[in-house]
């Protein structure tokens, strides 16, 4: 969706700011979001290269104006009341089916995306998205968990470890209903996306009463409150840990052996884009395999990108990363979230008596 050290970013998108390139919090800039030379990009923070927005406005003589989302569902509430005037936007794999349902995308012309070649068969034609008709993948990552060693002593390989009465009042979950109930769900042998009542009553009780061991429910900040020590263990993106643990070798990353979840963040135009065909050129610029390798470089998240894999584009210590790009039988372990249609509401009533029941 997702997504680490907001302030860099910030800093680094406010060193561009002379070049056009702009970025703000899910807050459309009403003035120079028209006109043939502007991109308006909707997106993960932190979650895009720098140097790649200002090649492309360099390359292409146009305007980004960058804001940002954190989580999914912002993104789906910002867009469901009509398209303010985004051109692109990256939902995780299960909201871009929703979008596509309730009609808030526009299918690609894909004769302007050429470099669809290059990506890993693997992650095309998914059943969310049958032959990628309105969304191209963008990254993929896996859903663990990140601990310090020196306060855990000793390694962490289950999701147990979340719960374990040892480290009551530090750990944190993420604040994403669909991801922390999947992660309960699959540690309790339940299905990630199951719909039966029953399995989403027990995952909402385990949560409830083992709330002791929860220090907080973060919006995708926890790899920042493990870097600052607030938190021994967390459940975080693999991408948002790997940049921290390149500043505190104290830090690891796990996928808990009882399986998690795998997502691919796409590439979507909103309805009514404003500029779907240069929507449709970033995308196909993104999917150049030295483009996509500095996307990848920077956030530390998995690349799609066949090419940019096979020319050895990718960082070397990244592809050898077992969190990042797992073996193929962690890899089986793996688990894609889905839309559950009307049982969301049964996960709505879940998560909110859980939040509810937080601290008391």
């Amino acid at each position: 969706m997702k997504r680490f050290l907001t302030f860099v970013l910030l800093f680094l998108i406010s060193v561009l700011l002379p070049l056009g390139c702009t970025a703000s919090n899910s807050n459309l800039s009403q003035s120079g979001q028209t006109g043939d030379n502007v991109l308006n990009i909707y997106n993960w923070s932190t979650y895009i290269a720098p140097e790649v927005l200002t090649q492309f406005e360099n390359e292409y003589n146009v305007k980004i104006n960058y804001d940002t989302y954190d989580s999914n569902e912002s993104l789906y509430a910002k867009l469901k009341p009509g398209n303010p005037g985004y051109d692109i936007a990256f939902p995780a794999d299960y909201m871009v089916k929703v979008m596509i349902a309730e009609n808030l995308l526009e299918e690609l012309d894909t004769s302007n995306i050429s470099n669809l070649n290059n990506i890993d068969e693997k992650f095309l034609n998914p059943p969310y998205d049958p032959e990628n008709q309105y969304s191209i993948p963008y990254q993929w990552l896996t859903m663990g968990i990140g601990y310090n060693i020196k306060a855990t002593q000793a390694e962490i390989n289950s999701w147990a470890a979340l719960f374990n009465p040892k480290f009551a009042g530090k750990a944190a979950l993420l604040d994403d209903m669909r991801h922390t109930f999947g992660a309960v769900l699959i540690y309790l042998g339940y299905d990630p996306n199951t719909t039966n009542p029953e399995e989403i009553e027990k995952a909402k009780e385990f949560l409830i009463n083992n709330q002791k061991n929860i220090k907080a429910f973060v919006p995708d900040t926890g790899q920042n409150l493990l870097n600052q020590g607030e938190v021994d263990l967390t459940m975080e993106y693999s991408g948002d840990l790997f940049q921290v643990m390149a500043e505190n070798p104290d830090l690891r990353y796990i996928i808990p052996q009882e399986g998690t979840l795998v997502a691919i963040d796409s590439m979507v135009i909103p309805k009514n884009a404003p500029h779907k065909q240069l929507a449709e050129q970033f995308i196909n610029f993104i999917l150049e395999p030295e483009i996509g390798a500095k996307v990848s470089n920077f956030i530390n998240y998995a690349s799609p990108n066949k090419i940019a894999i096979q020319q050895k584009l990718i960082k070397a210590e990244n592809l050898e990363n077992p969190g990042i790009y797992p073996s193929p039988e962690v890899f089986a372990k793996l688990q894609y979230l889905e839309d559950v249609g009307d049982a969301t509401i049964l996960y709505d009533d879940a998560w909110n008596e859980v939040k509810l029941n937080f601290g008391t």
